[in-house]
C-alpha cells in the first residue's frame, strides 16, 4: 500500500484547497462539501457519519482522502453546525489525539529499544500494539509508513483542533461587536448556544501533552517540523490575547505548558521572547499567565533561558521607550515583579541588567524595580547553603539592594517614593529588616510624613504602622522603661568587661563563652520583650547571658530606645496631619495614633485628644474613623474601665475637646455603643459609692452623664435628687465647677422630669439657684460661668421666669448699693450719685452688671421661645382643621373650604402672623426701652452702663470691671437696635483703644453678633471690623478671623474690598491664625463660582501696595491661585493680569503681576491669550526679573504642549527675548541721555556764573580752577555720551537732546576762549 502524502501546515485553512505545484506531494482537499446546501437533518447526519468513521476506524484514517475532505468541510463550516454536532466533533478529534499520544510513545520506545526491522518483516508494533490487533483495523506495516502516519495524524488533529478553537473565538467576538438587528441576534444566539469553554481546556492540554512526548522519532531530528512548531506557537499566543480563555484554569495551564515546551524544550527562545513581550505590551490581563508560563518552564526543564532572555531584552530597551508607552511600561513592571516572586534566583542573577533603569525617566519602571528588589530580599537570600565566600557575596548583594531601597525613598517622583515605602512595609511584615537597619528605615519614614505628596505621606504612615506592629523590641515602647533597662544592662556589661568574665550562669547552668549563633540572636528579641514586661511589673531580677550575649542585648536595647524616641518625635507632625485637607492623611494618622497608644508611645495620649474635634468633620470617612478609634481605645473594655477611661478623658479636656466629646458620646449613646452598665458605673462614681472618689472625679462623672443625657434625657431622671444634693452641697465648695455642672444637668432634663422637679421641690431648687447667683460662695473666676448656667436654668424650669429674674436683678442692685430697691428709680443729685458710685466695690459691680446683662439676654431668648411655641400651636391648629375638613362630609368640607378661601381673601391668616410678629417686636423692645417711652428695670440700667463704659480713667484702673461693663453693654446692644446705634461709636472706640486684650477680644466677638442681628447698622463700620485683623494681640486677631469668616461664609457680610486684610493673615506670625485663614479661603472657594476668582485682581493690587516682603507676597498669592481650578477662570485671569500691566509703572508691581502669571495653569487658549496681550506688558519686559517669570511660563508650557502649539510657543519665546533686548537697549540709551542732560545743565550753570564775573582778567585762572576740579569738557563728556544722545534723538524723537548737544559746543567754545 502506498504511503499517504504528507500533511504540510498551510498558512490558512483555505490553502488546503489549493492543489500542489509541480511534483510536490502533500495532502490537500480533493472534493469539498458545501454545508450551506445541506438541510439540517442531512447536516447532522453528515457530521455524525464523520464522527463515526473517526471513532470506529483507526486513528490514522484522518489521512484518508475521503475522511480528510469531509473533516475539512465540517471545520470550514463549523459555525453552521448545531451545538450537538459541534460538541461531538470536538470531542471525537480530542479523543483521537489523546489515543494517538500513547501510540507515539510506544513507537518511540520500540524504535529506541530494538533495531529498525527489515522491509517486509513483522515489527513489534504491528504485532503488539492495538493499532495492529484489529482494534482500529489494519495499520501501516513498514516503520517509515507508521512514522509518517503518526506524524500526519498528529499534525492534522492539532491543526484542526486549534483552527476550531480560534474560529469559534473569532465568531463569538464578531457576534459581540456586530450591529445586527434583534432578529439576527436571536438567530446567532441560538446557533452559538454551545459553549466551547467546557472542552477548550481539555483540547489545549491534549495538544500540550503532545509536545511533552518524544517527537524526535516522528520528525527525525531533535526539533520537530518548523511549520508545525510555528503554527502551535502562533495559535497559543493568539489564545493568550483572549481574556476569556485565560480565566479558565485548564486552558491557562495548557497554554503555559505549550509556551514553556516550545520555547525551552524545542529551543525557540528568540521567537517566544518576542511574542511574550508583544503580549505584555498590548494586554495587561496576559501578564500573570505569561509569568506562570516562564516560571513553569524554568522549573520543569531546569532551564531559565526564556526568563533570562526576557530580562535582558527588557533591560536593553531604551528607557525613553518606557516613557512614551505608559501602559506597556506598567505591564512590564508587573511582569518583572511577578517573575521575581516566582523565580527569585534567576532574577537575582540578572538584576544588574535592570539596575540602570533607575536612572530612566519612567517612574513606573522604577516602581517595578523597587518591587523586584523587595521580592528578592525576602525570597532570593534565604538559602544558607554554600561556602563562606558565596554567603558573603549574597549578603553584599542584599545590602546593596537595601541601600537602593533607602535611596529611592527620596526619589524625584512621588509615586516612586511611595512605592519604596510600600516595599519597606512589605519587608517589615516578612521580618526581612534587621535590627541594625530598623531605625534607619523608621527615620526615613518619619521624615516622609512631611512630604508634599499625599500618597507619600499615606505610605509613610502605613510603614510606621507596620513597623510598630512587627517591631522586634516588645509590646511596650515607653522611653522611660527602655532607659531604665538599658542602664542596668550597661552596668552589668561594664562589670563583666572589667572582670574579664568568660562564662556566666543562666538559671543555674554554666555556659561557655562562644559566638552567638542565629538561634541565639533570634532569642534576643524575646528577652527584650520579657525584660520590658518585668519592668512593668516592677521585677528587677534579670537573666544574664555571657559577655557576647550581653553586648548584643545592650545593642538591641539601644536600638529599641532609639526607635521609641523616633516614633515619639513624630507626634507634632501627626497633630499637623490631623488637620490636613487630605482625607487619607487623617484616616491613616488616626490608625497610627491608635497603634502608638497600643504600644504606649510617649505623647500618643495627648495626640489622640487632638483627634476628638474631627468628629465635626463633614467627611463621613473621617467621622467614622474617629468614632471607631474612640470605641476601640476607650469603650471596648469592662464597664468600670470604660467609665474610668471616659472620666480621665473628660477631666483633662479643654472646652473644644469637651464639645467634641459631648458630640461623640451623645451619638454613641443613641447607637447603643455605651451600655447602661457604663452609665451605672458613672452614677456610682458621682454618688461616691466607690472608695477613693474625689470631688473632681465626681464632677467629671456628672459631666459625662450630662453628655449622655443630650440624646437620652431619661438617664438623669433616676438620680435627680442626687444631682441637687451633691451638685449644690458641700462638695461644690471643694470643686467649684461642680455647681455649674449640676446646672448643666438640670438644663438637660426632659419635660416630665422638669415638671416633676418644679412640683416636688421648686422652692428649694429656686432658692439654691438664687443663692448661687447673688451669693459669694463661689470664687470670682468660677462664679461667672456658674451664674451663666444658673440663670439659663431658671429660664428653663421656672414657670414664670421673668418675675423671678426681676427679683434677682433687684436683689443684686440692693446688695450693691446697700439701700432700698425703690431708691434705684428716684432722681438723685449729682453729688449723691457720685458718692454712691465711688462707694461701690468693683467686684460687686462687675457681678451686678453680669446679672443684669445676662438676664436681659435670656429674656430675649425666652421671648423667642414663646413666639415659637405660639407659631407651633397655630400650625398644629391649622393642621387639625385641615384634617377635620378632609374627614368631614362633602357639604361640611365645601363649607370649610369656602370659609378658608374667604379668610385667605381677607388676609386674616396673614394678619395673625403680623400680629405675632408685632407682639414679638414689642416684647423685645420692652426689655430695655419699656412701654410708652418709659424705662423699666433693665432700661434704667442701660444709660448707667453706657456712662460707666465712657469713664475711661476708671475703666483703665479696673480692667476686670471694664470687661464686665463692656460685656454688659454689648449684650444690651444686641437686644435693642436703638441702644445699639447710640453706642456703636463707643464700642469701636473701646475695641480699638482698650489696653486689655480680653476686652478687645470680647468686643470683637460681640461685633460679629451685632453684624448678624443688625447688619444695616454695622455696614458703615465694615472697615473698622476688618481693622481688628491688625491688632497686636493674637487672641484678638484670631477672634477677628473667626468672626469675619462666619459672617462672610454665611452671607451675612458682603466680601468687600477689604478682603486683602484677610489674605495678609495667611502669613500671620501665629500659625493658628494662618491655618484659620487658609480654612476660610478654602471654604470660600467652594461657594458658587469661586468668589476668589473675582477678588484675586483686587487683592493683588492692594497687596502690592502694602509693605510686604516678597516671600510673603508670593506665598499668599500662590495659595489663592491654587484655589482656582477651572480652566475658563484661569484663562480669564490671564487676560485680567495682562491688562493690569497697562496702568502700572512701578517695577515692583510688574514683578508681582508676572509672578502671579507664572503660577497660573496655562491651557492652549491661555497661551494664545498671553501671546495676543503682548502689547499690554511689553514695556515691562525690560526688567530681568519680569522676563524670567515669562520664561518660566514658557518652559512649563513646552513640557505639555502639542507639536503645533509648541512651535508657536518657541516663536513667542524668541519674540519675548527680542523685545527684552530692545527694551534693555532703550533703557540704557535713556539713562545715558539723562546723564548727558545732567552734565549739560552743570556746564550751563558754570558758564552763567562766569558771565556774572566782572573781572575778565581772572577768566583763565577761573577756567584753570574749573579744569582742576575735573570739569574738562573733552574728558567729562566722552564721545560715547554724545553718540548715546544722538541715538536717543533718533529713537525717541526728543528734540531737546539735540538742542542740548548743540549748546554743548557753544559752551565749549566759550570755555576755550573761542568766538
Amino acid at each position: 500500500m502506498a504511503s499517504p502524502p504528507p500533511f504540510v501546515f498551510p498558512s490558512s485553512l483555505h490553502d488546503l484547497e489549493e492543489e500542489p505545484d509541480g511534483g510536490e506531494r502533500r495532502l490537500c482537499v480533493a472534493t469539498g462539501t458545501d454545508l450551506s446546501s445541506l438541510r439540517a437533518a442531512d447536516l447532522e447526519e453528515f457530521v455524525k457519519g464523520l464522527a463515526f468513521d473517526l471513532s470506529d476506524k483507526e486513528i490514522f484514517c484522518v489521512e484518508e482522502q475521503g475522511v480528510f475532505d469531509r473533516l475539512y468541510s465540517v471545520v470550514k463550516g463549523f459555525a453552521r453546525l448545531p451545538p450537538g454536532c459541534k460538541s461531538l466533533l470536538v470531542d471525537t478529534l480530542r479523543s483521537n489525539l489523546s489515543v494517538l499520544l500513547p501510540s507515539i510513545g510506544s513507537l518511540s520506545r520500540s524504535c529506541t529499544s530494538s533495531p529498525r526491522p527489515a522491509v517486509g518483516s513483522t515489527s513489534p508494533l504491528s504485532s503488539q500494539s492495538p493499532v495492529s490487533n484489529g482494534v482500529y483495523g489494519c495499520g501501516p506495516s513498514s516503520p517509515a509508513e507508521r512514522i509518517a502516519s503518526h506524524r500526519n495524524a498528529l499534525m492534522i488533529y492539532t491543526f484542526f483542533l486549534f483552527t476550531i478553537i480560534l474560529s469559534e473565538e473569532s465568531e463569538s467576538s464578531a457576534q459581540e461587536h456586530g450591529n445586527a438587528g434583534a432578529q439576527g441576534r436571536r438567530k446567532n444566539a441560538a446557533a452559538s448556544a454551545w459553549n466551547l469553554g467546557s472542552q477548550r481546556g481539555r483540547v489545549v492540554n491534549a495538544i500540550a501533552n503532545s509536545l511533552d512526548i518524544n517527537l524526535q522519532v516522528l520528525f527525525g531530528s531533535i526539533d520537530p517540523d518548523e511549520k508545525y512548531l510555528s503554527f502551535v506557537s502562533k495559535s497559543a499566543f493568539l489564545m493568550f490575547e483572549n481574556s476569556v480563555f485565560l480565566k479558565d484554569d485548564d486552558t491557562r495551564d495548557g497554554l503555559c505548558r505549550i509556551t514553556g515546551s516550545i520555547s525551552t524544550k524545542y529551543h525557540r527562545i528568540a521567537e517566544s521572547c518576542a511574542s511574550v513581550l508583544n503580549l505584555i505590551y498590548r494586554f495587561d490581563f496576559s501578564v500573570s499567565p505569561l509569568v506562570s508560563a516562564v516560571a513553569s518552564a524554568e522549573k520543569k526543564y531546569g532551564d531559565g533561558s526564556l526568563a533570562v532572555a526576557l530580562i535582558r531584552e527588557i533591560g536593553l530597551t531604551d528607557p525613553k521607550d518606557y516613557v512614551r508607552d505608559a501602559t506597556g511600561s506598567e505591564n512590564i513592571g508587573r511582569f518583572l515583579v511577578e517573575l521575581a516572586d516566582q523565580s527569585p534566583k534567576i532574577m537575582s542573577t540578572n538584576i544588574g541588567i535592570l539596575i540602570p533603569h533607575f536612572g530612566g525617566e519612567s517612574y513606573k519602571i522604577r516602581n517595578a524595580l523597587l518591587g523586584v528588589l523587595g521580592k528578592l530580599v525576602t525570597r532570593a537570600f534565604k538559602d544558607n547553603d554554600g561556602d563562606v565566600s558565596s554567603k558573603s557575596l549574597r549578603l553584599r548583594g542584599k545590602q546593596a539592594m537595601l541601600n537602593i531601597l533607602l535611596e529611592r525613598c527620596r526619589d524625584v517622583s512621588a509615586y516612586t517614593r511611595s512605592r519604596a515605602l510600600q516595599v519597606w512595609a512589605d519587608l517589615c511584615e516578612e521580618h526581612a529588616v534587621s535590627i541594625g537597619l530598623w531605625n534607619e528605615v523608621a527615620s526615613v519614614a518619619s521624615g516622609r510624613l512631611e512630604d508634599k505628596s499625599a500618597i507619600v505621606r499615606k505610605s509613610a504612615l502605613n510603614l510606621l504602622i507596620t513597623m510598630l506592629q512587627h517591631n522586634p523590641f516588645g509590646p511596650q515602647l515607653r522611653i522611660a522603661a527602655f532607659e531604665a533597662t538599658l542602664q542596668k544592662y550597661k552596668d552589668i556589661l561594664c562589670v563583666m568587661e572589667s572582670s574579664g568574665l568568660s562564662q556566666s550562669v543562666i538559671d543555674g547552668n554554666t555556659i561557655q563563652k562562644e559566638s552567638l549563633d542565629d538561634e541565639q540572636r533570634d532569642n534576643l528579641n524575646d528577652k527584650i520583650t520579657a525584660f520590658s514586661v518585668q519592668g512593668e511589673k516592677g521585677d528587677t531580677s534579670m537573666p544574664v547571658g555571657d559577655l557576647e550575649q550581653t553586648r548584643a542585648l545592650v545593642a538591641s536595647l539601644e536600638a529599641g530606645l532609639l526607635f521609641s524616641r523616633c516614633i515619639s518625635s513624630t507626634m507634632n507632625t501627626l497633630i499637623q496631619l490631623l488637620a490636613s485637607a487630605s482625607v487619607t492623611d487623617v484616616d491613616n494618622t488616626i490608625l497610627l495614633l491608635m497603634r502608638c497608644k497600643q504600644f504606649q508611645i510617649d505623647g500618643s495620649e495627648a495626640c489622640l485628644r487632638k483627634m476628638l474635634p474631627l468628629v465635626f468633620s463633614q467627611e463621613k470617612s473621617i467621622y467614622e474613623a474617629v468614632e471607631n478609634a474612640f470605641i476601640t481605645i476607650y469603650l471596648r473594655k469592662s464597664p468600670s474601665e470604660t467609665a474610668l477611661n471616659l472620666l480621665n478623658l473628660a477631666i483633662d479636656s479643654n472646652i473644644g475637646d469637651l464639645a467634641a466629646l459631648e458630640f461623640i458620646i451623645s451619638s454613641l449613646v443613641s447607637k447603643g455603643e455605651i451600655s447602661m452598665s457604663t452609665v451605672s458605673a458613672l452614677w456610682d462614681i458621682f454618688s461616691f459609692n466607690i472608695n477613693g472618689v474625689t470631688a473632681v472625679q465626681c464632677r467629671g462623672a456628672l459631666l459625662l452623664l450630662c453628655m449622655a443625657a443630650k440624646s437620652s434625657p431619661g438617664i438623669l431622671s433616676s438620680h435627680l435628687q442626687d444631682v441637687i444634693d451633691i451638685g449644690f452641697g458641700r462638695w461644690a465648695k471643694e470643686e467649684p465647677l461642680l455647681a455649674r455642672t449640676a446646672c448643666v444637668a438640670l438644663e438637660r432634663l426632659s419635660r416630665e422630669d422638669k415638671e416633676k422637679l418644679t412640683n416636688s421641690s421648686s422652692s428649694r431648687i429656686f432658692g439654691i439657684l438664687q443663692g448661687l447667683i447673688t451669693g459669694f460662695v463661689l470664687p470670682e473666676n468660677i462664679w461667672y460661668a456658674a451664674a451663666d448656667k444658673a440663670i439659663s436654668v431658671l429660664y428653663y424650669i421656672h414657670p414664670a421666669p421673668e418675675m423671678f429674674a426681676a427679683d434677682l436683678v433687684k436683689s443684686s442692685l440692693s446688695s450693691l448699693f446697700c439701700c432700698h430697691e425703690s431708691n434705684m428709680g428716684s432722681d438723685n443729685s449729682d453729688h449723691g450719685d457720685s458718692k454712691l458710685f465711688y462707694n461701690v466695690s468693683a467686684s460687686k459691680l462687675s457681678r451686678c452688671l453680669f446679672i443684669i446683662s445676662h438676664v436681659a439676654l435670656n429674656q430675649l431668648l425666652y421671648i423667642e421661645s414663646c413666639i415659637r411655641k405660639i407659631q407651633k400651636q397655630k400650625a398644629d391648629r391649622e393642621k387639625i382643621m385641615k384634617s377635620e375638613s378632609i374627614e368631614g362630609d362633602n357639604g361640611a368640607s365645601t363649607e370649610a373650604n369656602t370659609k378658608g378661601g374667604i379668610n385667605a381673601e381677607l388676609g386674616l391668616a396673614s394678619s395673625q402672623d403680623v400680629m405675632i410678629d408685632g407682639l414679638s417686636e414689642r416684647a423685645e423692645k420692652e426689655i430695655i426701652s419699656g412701654a410708652h417711652h418709659e424705662k423699666n428695670l433693665i432700661g434704667n440700667c442701660g444709660p448707667f452702663i453706657s456712662k460707666l463704659c465712657r469713664n475711661y480713667n476708671l475703666m483703665h484702673k479696673y480692667p476686670q470691671l471694664q470687661a464686665s461693663a463692656m460685656l454688659a453693654l454689648c449684650r444690651l446692644m444686641i437686644i435693642d437696635a436703638d441702644f445699639c446705634e447710640s453706642n456703636l461709636q463707643l464700642l469701636f472706640t473701646v475695641v480699638e483703644g482698650a489696653p486689655s486684650e480680653t476686652v478687645r477680644s470680647n468686643c470683637t466677638v460681640a461685633l460679629g453678633d451685632l453684624a448678624a442681628r443688625f447688619p444695616n447698622l454695622l455696614e458703615p463700620w465694615t472697615e473698622n471690623m476688618y481693622a481688628r485683623l491688625r491688632d497686636p494681640s493674637d487672641s484678638v486677631r484670631k477672634n477677628a478671623v473667626l468672626v469675619l469668616s462666619h459672617l462672610i461664609l454665611n452671607d451675612m457680610m458682603k466680601v468687600k474690598g477689604y478682603i486683602n486684610e484677610m489674605a495678609m493673615k495667611l502669613e500671620d506670625e501665629n500659625e493658628r491664625i494662618s491655618s484659620l485663614c487658609k480654612l476660610f479661603f478654602h471654604q470660600l472657594s467652594k461657594k458658587g463660582s469661586n468668589p476668589i476668582y473675582n477678588l484675586l485682581p483686587d487683592i493683588l493690587g492692594r497687596l502690592s501696595r502694602e509693605n510686604l516682603k516678597a516671600e510673603k507676597f508670593r506665598s499668599i498669592m500662590q495659595f489663592l491661585i491654587n484655589s482656582i481650578k477651572k480652566d475658563k477662570q484661569m484663562e480669564a485671569l490671564i487676560e485680567k493680569l495682562c491688562n493690569r500691566f497697562s496702568g502700572v509703572n512701578d517695577v515692583r508691581q510688574w514683578e508681582y503681576i508676572a509672578y502671579c502669571l507664572s503660577q497660573l495653569t496655562f491651557t492652549e487658549r491661555g497661551f494664545k491669550k498671553l501671546m495676543e496681550s503682548l502689547k499690554t506688558y511689553e514695556h515691562a519686559l525690560c526688567e530681568d526679573s519680569v522676563i524670567e517669570y515669562f520664561r518660566n511660563i514658557i518652559s512649563k508650557g513646552k513640557k505639555f504642549a502639542k507639536v503645533e502649539l509648541k512651535s508657536c510657543i518657541e516663536e513667542f519665546e524668541q519674540k519675548l527675548n527680542q523685545v527684552h533686548i530692545n527694551r534693555k537697549e532703550q533703557e540704557k540709551t535713556t539713562q545715558n541721555a539723562l546723564v548727558y542732560q545732567q552734565q549739560i545743565d552743570g556746564i550751563k550753570g558754570l558758564v552763567f556764573s562766569k558771565e556774572r564775573t566782572d573781572d575778565e582778567s581772572n577768566d583763565a585762572d577761573v577756567l584753570a580752577g574749573g579744569y582742576s576740579d575735573g570739569l574738562e569738557p573733552s574728558e567729562d563728556i566722552p564721545e560715547e555720551a554724545a553718540a548715546a544722545a544722538r541715538r536717543s534723538e533718533e529713537d525717541s524723537g526728543n528734540s531737546n537732546v539735540a538742542d542740548n548737544h548743540s549748546e554743548y559746543y557753544k559752551i565749549s567754545m566759550v570755555l576755550r576762549g573761542g568766538c
